[in-house]
């Protein structure tokens, strides 16, 4: 017979097939019927101390939700309750990138108590050597590995909807917690050296798109803020422009929307020859509201389009391949380079902080190098 234990200890027998077995109460359903498990080990000691633990754990756990959900159906879950609501358009593409591209393939039919930090760390192993995913209508990848940021976004993702089902008491601890990310491999960046700047700005003249690139070397704006500019974000007399909106392509639409912090809403400055050239740009099409108008809408030009255009000029001056938004980094390395201050440029780029400007886009050249050994030279030279 099980041995009878004090009100809310469970009880313990040995079994037919020599084990012993713990039962215990873990809480009641919605019907009020009560939800039993149990516990086994080889001797009634070993019982004992589990049956203790196990009991000390449901107090800590809804009885009710917990073991109801795989990690996927948690996932969506989650997403739908604390995420979706939220965020932003491009947020949620980040999220649905890291989930359904790369946890819920992998992970998502494990039960979510039964998910271990060994699991998510081989997952996460994997990751940097097989995570990238083949796109369709896309060129054959190159690497097949995710780089060590793309698995710390993954690890952020899993990791927030872990630390909620732990909240909603639906397992004790989050596996995730303790899992080692991979550190970041800083990648030099690409600048477009000063010696092309010339030909591609020709080259940008002859494909009609002199002023905005114009503006995007004097002013290092992230591409949707330049496509979105409007004549009467211009302030012709004080040489300044108003950075306030963003234009992005969301589910096959052009969509015009707020920066998504708060330092990305400010006021640029830039010379006077970059004036000159908007205010020419605008005489080609006085009646449109759109400092950039595409040729072939009259509405905002298409980033992705905007884009190609670059890549195409990029190519025709026989230039190494520079991004788009390295021309934001080459004109932060420019700016450096020619003496402007790290929390003057930190504004103009919109960044949070110089130190956030420093570690992303400066770009330190030979030059700048050799700059600045020979100041500390002089220095030094001179107060002998």
């Amino acid at each position: 017979m099980p041995k009878r234990r004090a009100n809310g200890e469970g009880n313990i027998r040995k079994r037919k097939d020599g084990r012993w077995e713990g039962r215990y109460t873990a809480g009641y359903g919605a019907n009020g019927k009560a939800i039993t498990k149990n516990v086994l080990g080889k001797t009634q000691a070993e019982v004992k101390d589990k049956l203790r633990t196990a009991i000390e754990d449901s107090k800590k756990l809804d009885p009710v939700k917990a073991g109801s959900y795989t990690l996927e159906q948690w996932l969506k879950l989650w997403y739908s309750i604390y995420v979706e609501p939220q965020v932003r358009y491009s947020t949620k593409e980040f999220y649905h990138n890291a989930i359904d591209h790369h946890i819920i393939p992998k992970l998502g039919n494990v039960k979510l108590e039964k998910l271990t930090m060994l699991q998510i760390q081989q997952f996460y192993n994997e990751l940097l050597k097989t995570g990238r995913v083949q796109k369709k209508n896309q060129p054959e990848l190159k690497e097949h590995g995710l780089s060590p940021r793309m698995v710390q976004c993954v690890h952020v993702v899993l990791n927030k909807a872990l630390e909620h089902a732990v909240e909603e008491k639906l397992i004790l601890a989050n596996p995730a917690k303790k899992c080692k990310i991979p550190k970041n491999t800083r990648k030099e960046m690409n600048i477009l050296p000063e010696a092309l700047i010339g030909p591609y700005l020709s080259a940008a003249k002859e494909h009609g798109i002199l002023a905005p690139m114009y503006l995007e070397l004097t002013t290092g704006l992230r591409r949707g803020e330049l496509l979105a500019l409007r004549w009467e974000d211009l302030d012709v007399q004080n040489r300044t422009l108003s950075i306030n909106k963003s234009v992005a392509r969301q589910d096959g639409k052009l969509v015009l929307s707020t920066p998504k912090t708060p330092n990305s809403i400010r006021t640029v400055l830039f010379p006077t020859d970059t004036v000159k050239l908007l205010v020419e740009e605008h005489e080609k099409h006085p009646a449109n509201p759109y400092l950039f108008p595409s040729p072939r809408t009259g509405e905002t030009w298409d980033p992705d389009g905007f884009r190609r255009l670059h890549d195409r000029i990029i190519k025709e001056i026989g230039a190494e391949h520079v991004r788009f938004h390295d021309m934001r980094h080459t004109f932060a390395t420019l700016s450096l380079k020619s003496g402007v201050d790290v929390r003057t440029l930190s504004e103009t780029l919109g960044h949070f902080s110089a130190g956030f400007t420093l570690s992303t886009y400066v770009h330190s050249t030979p030059g700048m190098k050799q700059s600045a050994a020979d100041a500390i030279g002089n220095t030094i030279r001179n107060a002998i």
